[in-house]
């Protein structure tokens, strides 16, 4: 009796041994290697800082589609800003060529990029605050460290991962529709999201419904991507979607970020999973 507890104490010491080495030294390691890779996540947004001088710089991508040609065109991307647009539209009725540019005054913020920026910036925030010389006491701090941390990086990458569902409504009333010169004809409505490491743009042509019209009239609701068919009302007006043209390009530094953003929460994750291992013992005692 006596032999098997005194193996327990000494499997107990060992444990515990283990358990403090875990809280001071390699939490620590672990906090070192997150900030890395998010302060590398922060360069591809350009995140403000000392060595950061001027704007963010500017770059091109051509829009492009495997379904059709009816769009074509080049954004300018500017840190979280749209700075440039030049977009020709074919029109299907009657082949006319329609072309679209931004306002030479006017940005638009990417309002996806700026908030998954924002969250990047509070996860770095956190990790900094718990600095070498900090020394974990418990388990439960680290995990509550880790979600905090967690819940940060989860919501940049979902806003990332997850455009805002929009009425047609909402999209005809946004600040997008007022950056164009000349301004968009009362027929058409534009949108820009991003979409993962894509940069979406879509364009709907509208026709109005006459009063006469015995179509069951169904307003739409909110969607990423509106179909043909779908029904709003806009002032006195009844209109229906009778053409979308959805073209994209990918933004390669997105791409980046998402892929640290994974990085970070399997990181955050297997320290949660090596602290478990301990459960027993963080509750009860500190080291």
């Amino acid at each position: 009796m006596a032999t098997a507890m005194a193996a327990s104490a000494a499997e107990r010491a060992v444990l515990e041994e283990e358990f403090r080495w875990l809280l001071h030294a390699e939490v620590h390691a672990v906090l070192r290697q997150l900030q890395d890779i998010l302060k590398e996540a922060s360069l591809r947004f350009t995140l403000p800082g000392p060595s950061t001088e001027g704007p963010a710089k500017q770059e091109n991508f051509i829009l492009g589609s495997c379904g059709t040609d009816q769009v074509k065109g080049v954004l300018t991307l500017q840190g979280d800003a749209l700075s440039q647009a030049d977009v020709n539209l074919k029109m299907p009725r009657n082949n006319q060529l329609l072309h679209l540019a931004f306002r030479e005054d006017k940005q638009w913020k990417l309002q996806q990029i700026q908030d998954a920026r924002n969250h990047v910036s509070q996860a770095i925030y956190l990790l900094a605050n718990r600095d070498e010389s900090y020394q974990f006491k418990t388990g439960a701090e680290v995990l509550k460290l880790m979600d905090a941390v967690m819940l940060q990086l989860t919501r940049a990458r979902n806003r990332l991962t997850t455009p805002a569902t929009l009425t047609l409504p909402e999209i005809a009333a946004s600040g997008l529709t007022r950056m164009f010169a000349p301004t968009l004809p009362s027929d058409l409505l534009v949108n820009v999201y991003i979409n993962l490491n894509k940069l979406c743009l879509t364009v709907y042509q509208l026709h109005a419904l006459q009063p006469t019209s015995t179509k069951n009239f169904r307003p739409a609701g909110g969607a990423v991507l509106h179909s043909p068919g779908a029904m709003f009302e806009w002032g006195s007006q009844r209109l229906e979607v009778s053409h979308v043209h959805k073209v994209e390009c990918v933004i390669p530094w997105l791409n980046d970020a998402l892929v640290y953003f994974t990085v970070s929460l399997q990181l955050c994750q297997q320290l949660k999973d090596k602290i478990a291992v301990f459960s027993s013992y963080w509750s009860s005692r500190p080291f």
